[in-house]
């Protein structure tokens, strides 16, 4: 026998055994995934978004087999909602209506209930969710974490948010506009404040909305994420799904003299918690500075539609004094730092040690040591 050939073909059936072993493994295992993340799972397994469906294993309401039900124009006997179809006259069920006295679990809804100052530290570039904790344990009300000006992705920001969900300040993010994929990212992966830039509309500022809340107020779709897992909001009294329309903040920022026009209307959308009148952008799209009378007036109107609607006024943090100003945010993690720094050190900030030579010598205005 030739000895070589053997050792050939047992080696060539030993690799065929394990990739199979591999491959049947990794077939297992995507399959048990794919059971926690469906949302149409059947016999009551527990989806990925944490809620126990409970789907029937026999169905005598369903159409016959092979036959048309006229469902489109027939309702099924017991039904509330009778004669053809109409989503426009539709009455909703009971299914996932918050429980009676709900009491609110948020604690940035309940300082802007109560008209109380909140603030949010800006989480501008850091990706750490050690540079997050850090600032979420600073003493800030929420996180606004920064995704319009920023190119980091979002599993990136479900990390950070996971590090330490129930901080002392809840997680918040700046989306890059309103856009589906990009709230329903953010509500998914657990905010409680979002904070969405650049409504140029009433239509736009409602489409935000909508895919902030859950039905009825909006129209959110019911998916998967960690929101709805113990270690976020899955334990929260009356269930995630039933109290979260309760408890989001919604904030949408005021940026373009369109925006100015419509402020009153985009303040009175339903689910709009505050408006957020954006110092830097008005000043760039106006044409006029913080403090020249044009660009201050700019700032009132959207000062006006706030409280007209009774609704909280967002700015920056420099405005904390400003009449009528309750909600602000804060600057970034590297401000922080300086400032935190500055508190530390006191008189002995920037007292380093100047050597005549090398890297750290003092520089001339050629920019080289003396």
């Amino acid at each position: 026998m030739n000895h070589r050939w053997f050792t050939v073909v047992r080696l060539g059936l030993a690799l065929e055994v394990s990739v199979s072993v591999v491959f049947g493994l990794n077939i297992v295992q995507a399959l048990a995934q794919s059971n926690q993340t469906t949302e149409d799972n059947l016999g009551g397994k527990t989806t990925g978004s944490g809620i126990a469906v409970h789907y029937p294993t026999e169905f005598p309401l369903a159409a016959p087999a092979g036959q048309n039900s006229d469902a489109i124009d027939k309702a099924l006997p017991g039904a509330l909602n009778e004669g053809p179809l109409n989503a426009q006259t539709w009455q909703r069920g009971p299914a996932d209506a918050p429980p009676p006295n709900a009491k609110i679990w948020n604690p940035v809804m309940i300082k802007m209930m109560k008209g109380e100052k909140v603030t949010g530290g800006t989480l501008f570039s850091s990706d750490s969710p050690e540079t997050y904790c850090a600032m979420a344990n600073a003493g800030y009300d929420f996180i606004w974490v920064e995704m319009q000006h920023d190119s980091r992705d979002w599993e990136k920001v479900g990390r950070m948010w996971a590090a330490c969900p129930h901080a002392k300040a809840v997680p918040g993010v700046r989306v890059a506009n309103a856009d589906e994929r990009e709230i329903q990212h953010a509500v998914d992966l657990g905010a409680l404040v979002v904070i969405v830039p650049t409504v140029r509309s009433v239509q736009q500022g409602i489409q935000a909305r909508d895919w902030a809340f859950f039905p009825p107020l909006g129209d959110r779709s019911l998916g998967g994420g960690q929101a709805y897992s113990p270690t976020f909001w899955g334990n929260v009294p009356g269930g995630y799904r039933a109290t979260i329309n309760q408890n989001l903040v919604l904030i949408e920022m005021i940026e373009t003299l369109p925006a100015v026009m419509q402020a009153k209307q985009i303040a009175a959308i339903p689910g709009v918690t505050a408006i957020f009148a954006a110092s830097s952008d008005l000043a760039n799209r106006s044409g006029f500075r913080p403090g020249s009378p044009d660009y201050e007036r700019l700032i009132n109107i959207v000062h006006d539609a706030a409280i007209s609607e009774h609704k909280r006024l967002c700015g920056p943090i420099s405005w904390l004094n400003r009449p009528d100003f309750t909600c602000f945010q804060a600057g970034s993690e590297l401000s922080a730092i300086t400032r935190g720094v500055a508190d530390e050190l006191g008189p002995l900030k920037d007292t380093q040690g100047k050597p005549e030579v090398g890297p750290y010598a003092e520089k001339n205005q050629t920019g080289r040591p003396n």
